[in-house]
């Protein structure tokens, strides 16, 4: 009943700071990790997470476009490998991605119900009510919150055996076809990665990155530890981030630290 508790709480969360934006509740390897957490499943959720964390780099609003919700797809397909379905990671990544389509249309649906709030706030400033638009505002951004958990409940609702039941009524060439088209997806989010990477001071280190990860005994912790180190060595010596080698590296005031270079240059 608590793991329950939590993982409705974390759903609700991640569906109101997809309109906020402020702690990044909804980004799918907050959520998954999350709910893996709650649902005692920790390392399971991380994978997942940050599987579909590179999969959502490619999800963006942009005008009055909405993108695929990651949020939906993170918590739910989460829910369930991390929960008493114990699907794979592989059929969490194929499910994900309906999900999110489905999330799109429940999120502009939702958008559309805020506009006529709109209309009651405009109506209650006029008056001067600013209680009544505190709670309008609320009342909005819980809508957005309850887009996301209700759906959860449901699935928790259901249970796990119609779950694993509806899944492997899924063709296999659906669900591989969907996990796939996923990897894919993955690829294309790697690539903006590198997009906005590519220059050719950095090029050297994501060509250096490919031949360490063929050492077997660097874990991702160790691979942290080089970049940072690398990345530091990088701005003690580059000329750009210390104002040229005559003076010290203490112009602009930095006193000599890179890392206050660089926000001096900015």
């Amino acid at each position: 009943m608590i793991s329950a508790f939590f993982v409705v709480l974390f759903a609700f969360l991640a569906g109101m700071d997809g309109i906020l934006d402020q702690f990044q509740f909804h980004q799918p390897l907050v959520a998954a990790t999350l709910i893996g957490l709650a649902n005692g499943h920790l390392t399971e959720g991380i994978i997942l997470g940050g599987t579909l964390q590179m999969l959502a780099l490619g999800w963006m609003n942009i005008g009055a476009a909405v993108a695929p919700d990651a949020a939906l797809a993170s918590t739910v397909s989460a829910y369930l490998v991390t929960g008493p379905a114990q699907v794979s990671v592989d059929t969490g990544m194929a499910i994900a991605i309906p999900l999110a389509v489905a999330g799109q249309v429940l999120t502009i649906g939702v958008r559309t119900i805020t506009v006529a709030l709109a209309h009651i706030v405009d109506k209650q400033a006029e008056k001067g009510n600013l209680r009544s638009i505190e709670a309008i505002h609320w009342t909005a951004l819980a809508l957005q919150g309850l887009r996301i958990a209700i759906p959860v409940i449901v699935v928790m609702a259901v249970g796990a055996g119609p779950v694993n039941t509806a899944l492997n009524a899924i063709p296999d060439v659906i669900t591989k076809g969907l996990a796939v088209a996923g990897g894919f997806i993955v690829v294309v989010g790697y690539a903006m990665v590198i997009n906005m990477m590519a220059t050719a001071e950095l090029w050297p280190f994501f060509f250096l990155g490919f031949a360490l990860s063929a050492v077997s005994e660097l874990n991702l912790i160790a691979m942290g530890m080089i970049g940072l180190v690398l990345a530091l060595i990088y701005l003690q010596l580059s000329p750009r981030f210390n104002g040229g080698s005559g003076n010290g590296g203490g112009s602009n005031g930095s006193n000599g630290d890179p890392i206050d270079a660089i926000l001096d240059n900015y």
